[in-house]
C-alpha cells in the first residue's frame, strides 16, 4: 500500500555479495521491480565478470516480489553466465512469492533452482 512517497531503490532492495565455497554468492533481500532490477543485474553483471570463481549463486529466499523485469534479468544473465563459461544457479524458497512467476514463465525448466544456499553451493 502507498502513502503517496516513494523509497528509493535501496529501500526495496538489499544485495549483499562474499565469495564462499568456490562461488560468488549474491543474496537478494526486498522487491525484484522496475525500480530494483538495474541494481540487481549491475551487480550480477560485476559477478559473472569475477575472476574469484566459476559459478555464482543467487539467494532469492527473502524476496518479497518478483516482477516481470526481474524474471527477464534471470534469463539475461543465465546467458551471460553461460558466455563467460560461469554457472548460475538460483535459490528459491518453495512457499515464498517468487517461485510461483517463475513456474508460470516456466523459467523453471531453463534455471538451476536450488531449495537452499547449502544446496547450491558447489561440492
Amino acid at each position: 500500500m502507498s502513502d503517496g512517497t516513494s523509497r528509493p531503490s535501496e529501500q526495496l532492495l538489499t544485495l549483499g555479495c562474499s565469495v564462499r565455497a568456490g562461488a560468488i554468492v549474491v543474496v537478494a533481500t526486498g522487491e525484484l521491480d522496475v525500480l530494483t532490477v538495474p541494481r540487481l543485474r549491475e551487480t550480477l553483471a560485476e559477478s559473472v565478470r569475477s575472476p574469484e570463481a566459476d559459478t555464482l549463486v543467487l539467494d532469492l529466499t527473502d524476496v518479497e516480489f518478483l516482477g516481470s523485469l526481474g524474471l527477464r534479468a534471470l534469463v539475461e544473465i543465465a546467458a551471460e553466465a553461460e558466455a563467460n563459461d560461469k554457472g548460475l544457479r538460483v535459490v528459491v524458497d518453495s512457499q515464498r512469492p517468487v517461485v510461483r512467476p517463475i513456474m508460470l514463465s516456466g523459467l523453471d525448466r531453463e534455471l538451476d533452482l536450488y531449495d537452499s544456499l547449502d544446496d547450491a553451493l558447489p561440492a
